[in-house]
């Protein structure tokens, strides 16, 4: 009996060790990361954020230090950043991007904004996310010509990024897949609704007499019948995002020297088409078209007034419709509506955006 009270005084000590072991390894909890809460207006409707990416604080951070990390091109000089700045509208104000040894892009930087809300990306549509997205530019030749492989090895050699993948995904190993996700989130957080045609929509700012004419003609499909005259531009770029995110040949060229989202596709009926950009913050983002041939806002009033290219394969039959309603003439805009358009283009301007210190540079390790 004396031995088997030993027996079961060693147990009880033995557990009891263990139960206080067990609670000095509990006594750090895996960090668990912060939800990131989006701010938008409300005229939008709530973005669908990937399921096995959603936004927290962490990530978020993380994202920011990697669209700004020089260590993601293959030669380490530029991110990023360097096609896409804040001051333009996260544009470069080039008709050709320039990427890694100086090489020239084929097209010219997109802005990026309100990406949350869009389906599909880049100029043709090669990416149907943002994750799928961001791994173009770095893989690519002309871009950022990073290997993949490589850039994981970089940053898993750091001081610093290991454990901000940590806190970001609960990993100090870092993967390709992770760095897209972060990528992904802070794209996601560039939200732009706050300028001056905001605050006119929401009561709390006007708009001069020009810019509510420029903003009747952008919207309205012209129809000499009915004596309604027009830029027909929101057949394209309506909505409160600017952007319907359809793809349309608008009269460039006949030839194309670039298929656009035929290329994409491999549809003929596709060649020639490209996305229609949102136009928030259009002021800023010169030049303007996936090649960047026209410079100002009046070069692309000109072309929509007086340069269609009517023999144009697959132009866009709204394009069409609109000039045979007026007889193939041209949309007959005088100079005054093509400046008050313009006019109230700029006041798609959005300051708060271009200056938002939670998407400026930050340094890297």
């Amino acid at each position: 009996m004396k031995q088997l009270y030993l027996l079961f005084a060693f147990a009880g000590f033995f557990l009891v060790a263990c139960s206080s072991s067990d609670k000095e390894k509990e006594i750090e909890p895996v960090p668990v990361p912060t939800p990131y809460q989006l701010q938008f207006s409300d005229r939008f409707q709530p973005p669908s954020i990937p399921e096995d990416n959603p936004l927290t604080v962490e990530g978020v951070a993380l994202g920011r230090r990697l669209f700004y990390e020089k260590r993601l091109s293959g030669n380490n000089t530029i991110s990023c950043g360097s096609c896409h700045q804040q001051k333009l509208a996260f544009t470069d104000g080039q008709a050709f991007s320039t990427g890694v040894d100086g090489q020239q892009t084929t097209r010219s930087s997109m802005s990026l904004v309100n990406l949350a809300w869009n389906k599909t990306f880049n100029w043709a549509g090669e990416a149907n996310s943002l994750e799928a997205q961001a791994r173009i530019p770095i893989e690519n030749p002309l871009e950022m010509h990073q290997n993949m492989d490589e850039a994981v090895r970089e940053l898993q050699n750091t001081a610093t990024y290991p454990n901000l993948f940590q806190k970001a995904f609960g990993t100090s190993t870092i993967t390709s897949d992770l760095m897209l996700k972060a990528l992904g989130q802070f794209t996601r957080t560039l939200i732009s609704t706050n300028s001056r045609y905001d605050k006119y929509r929401a009561g709390e700012a006007t708009l001069t007499v020009e810019e509510l004419e420029g903003m009747q003609l952008f919207f309205t499909h012209p129809d000499p019948s009915r004596n309604l005259r027009g830029g027909n531009c929101g057949d394209c770029h309506g909505s409160d995002f600017f952007t319907l995110q359809q793809f349309h040949n608008n009269g460039l060229d006949v030839d194309f020297a670039d298929k656009g989202r035929g290329a994409v596709t491999g549809k003929a009926t596709d060649n020639g088409k490209f996305k229609a950009p949102s136009l928030r913050n259009i002021a800023v983002t010169a030049p303007y078209m996936h090649d960047g041939r026209l410079k100002t806002l009046e070069e692309v009033l000109n072309h929509y007034n007086d340069h269609i290219q009517n023999a144009s394969p697959n132009l866009d039959p709204l394009i069409i419709e609109a000039s045979n309603k007026i007889q193939g003439k041209s949309l007959e805009l005088t100079p005054a509506e093509k400046a008050k358009i313009i006019k109230f283009l700029q006041t798609l301007t959005d300051d708060s955006f271009l200056k938002d210190e939670r998407f400026s540079e930050t340094s890297t390790p």
